[in-house]
């Protein structure tokens, strides 16, 4: 798979003193991070709205391969719990826009208590498509979601279903639903949010990753203590360097090589 298809990041751009030495250069935290790393989601968003201009700014910012993950809001989410979702899209989608063709998911992240109720996922999801292009990547918590028949539901409505860490239910680890996209968020293991990966998991990750056939994202949201930067950028590296060496050509030295089988 070319690098490009695999898309490495963290919830947020704030960038520690602690790895500020692997982030050079002039400019805002973003556009730091944007040269190091080549996706970014947003989680604020989920939190309180931002205007189109400021999305607008985000986009300008960085390179133009570059791409963002925007987290819905949690009014939608977790206060309506889908229902009746049109005015809060229409606001929403508004603003994203300002992301221009660097809008790359869209995150919808559903509360641990929210079952699977498939006339109002079909009214939200429907609702969704018409508003934004961009894959409708979900993160259910209710293990009513993990079922084969909800998997294919989804998958006939090209909706991703997000692999997790820590999983909230069986199955949660491996996406699901629509397999045009994968999308892997990493809260941190065992403290939720705070702990870093070890390296016996970055390289299982890695090579999860390198074997995808799909583009691939894979966001760290272990942010709370700066563990998501550190191991973003290892599997970065480690991505960077397997592409490195499958690109190498050997060198013709004129002779032939009968090889051993």
């Amino acid at each position: 798979m070319a690098k490009r298809d695999i898309r490495i990041g963290t919830a947020g751009w704030s960038i520690s003193s602690r790895y500020a030495e692997q982030f050079p250069g002039a400019g805002t935290h973003l556009r730091r991070y944007s040269l190091a790393l080549n996706c970014a989601e947003i989680n604020s968003s989920f939190y309180r709205p931002h205007m189109h201009k400021t999305y607008e700014r985000w986009a300008a910012s960085t390179p133009r391969s570059f791409r963002f993950s925007v987290k819905l809001p949690k009014a939608i989410t977790h206060e309506n719990r889908l229902y009746d979702p049109e005015a809060v899209l229409d606001r929403f989608a508004d603003e994203v826009e300002g992301l221009g063709e660097k809008l790359g998911v869209v995150l919808v992240q559903l509360p641990p208590t929210l079952p699977f109720d498939e006339p109002v996922a079909a009214r939200f999801f429907t609702a969704l498509a018409q508003r934004l292009y961009a894959p409708a990547v979900c993160e259910p918590r209710h293990r009513s979601w993990f079922t084969s028949e909800v998997d294919d539901w989804l998958s006939e409505r090209r909706i991703a279903r997000a692999a997790a860490d820590p999983i909230p239910a069986p199955h949660a680890s491996e996406p699901g639903g629509w397999r045009g996209i994968t999308y892997i968020r990493l809260h941190g293991s065992p403290r939720m949010y705070y702990s870093a990966y070890e390296p016996p998991f970055i390289s299982a990750l890695v090579r999860r990753l390198e074997a995808e056939r799909v583009p691939a994202w894979c966001v760290f949201d272990n942010t709370a203590e700066g563990a998501a930067l550190g191991n973003a950028l290892t599997v970065m590296d480690a991505i960077a360097r397997g592409s490195a060496k499958r690109n190498v050509r050997p060198k013709r030295t004129g002779r032939s090589h009968q090889v051993a089988v």
